[in-house]
């Protein structure tokens, strides 16, 4: 039994699949696409944070702080948008709860978007911004790296990469329905497509080829469940019951277990993909929040 605001929030969903809205006319689609991730940024209430902008050794990134806050603990996050759309801010709500929860600094980065700069661009962002943290007098150990959907998955792409890169690794990790494998073959994403009313394989099967441009997707920056695990941080993964991308959730828990990784999965029954974006309104994501802020 979910709450009547999580209800709410999948009723308006399934409006919204059903009957999507036109988008103005003249306007090309990946524009019309992008303007639709504006609906993101509506879900959450606003707690009033502090932001400030900065060039994080190549992508833009916003601070956003709290009052209370220790402003040498960082959280380095990355939005979803399929690797093709959303921003910084589109998060910016869900964050300022987040920060407040966790009594840290969030560090909201804007990496660079497909089609236009494809993979890797991405992940150099990545590693650019954190990066830019250690330059910065961040201890490695009072970073924690987190991100939503494909932002998800680019936080594990990001830890997958350190190694290489010869950086530390941060005190953990947060994905939140990471979209892994960009192959897009797990079963949810055929068992749950009538529940999930946000993704569906069809479209994330093009924007993967959008953001891949003829990279490999078994490569493990690409679809990091195929990543080694050794040595990864302690990670805790959220997902949502009704979502396509469940398996991705399942599938990094058991990678990461299997390779000695101390690893936290939680799934939410009934929810939306992240339904954690509705901080201030759904009860269900409050408590995700609440528990991740922990």
């Amino acid at each position: 039994m979910i709450s009547p605001e999580a209800q709410a929030h999948e009723d308006t969903l399934r409006e919204r699949r059903d009957n999507p809205p036109q988008p103005p006319e003249g306007m090309d689609t990946m524009s019309a696409v992008r303007l639709a991730a504006d609906m993101f940024a509506s879900w959450s209430t606003d707690v009033g944070t502090l932001v400030d902008e900065v060039i994080a050794g190549g992508p833009r990134a916003i601070w956003i702080d709290t009052e209370g806050m220790d402003d040498q603990k960082v959280l380095l996050y990355f939005h979803g948008g399929a690797y093709i759309l959303g921003t910084a801010d589109h998060v910016r709500g869900m964050l300022g709860h987040l920060a407040q929860a966790a009594g840290c600094r969030v560090f909201s980065v804007d990496y660079r978007l497909a089609p236009e700069h494809a993979f890797p661009a991405a992940v150099d962002d990545a590693v650019a911004a954190y990066r830019w943290l250690l330059d910065h007098d961040i201890q490695p150990s009072d970073i924690v790296i987190g991100g939503d959907s494909a932002g998800g998955g680019l936080t594990l792409a990001l830890l997958a990469s350190l190694a290489d890169e010869g950086l530390p690794y941060p005190a953990g990790a947060i994905p939140i329905s990471p979209w892994a494998d960009l192959s897009c073959s797990a079963d949810t994403w055929v068992t749950k497509a009538d529940t999930d009313m946000i993704l569906a394989k069809e479209r994330l099967t093009e924007m993967a080829a959008l953001y891949a441009q003829g990279a490999d997707l078994a490569d493990p920056r690409v679809s990091p469940v195929n990543a080694d695990y050794s040595g990864f941080p302690p990670l805790y993964v959220q997902a949502s019951g009704h979502e396509t991308l469940l398996d991705d959730a399942l599938d990094v828990a058991r990678v990461a277990a299997n390779a000695g990784v101390d690893v936290r999965l939680d799934v939410f029954p009934a929810m939306q993909h992240v339904f954690q974006y509705c901080t201030g309104t759904v009860p269900e994501a409050d408590a995700a929040i609440a528990e991740l802020g922990a």
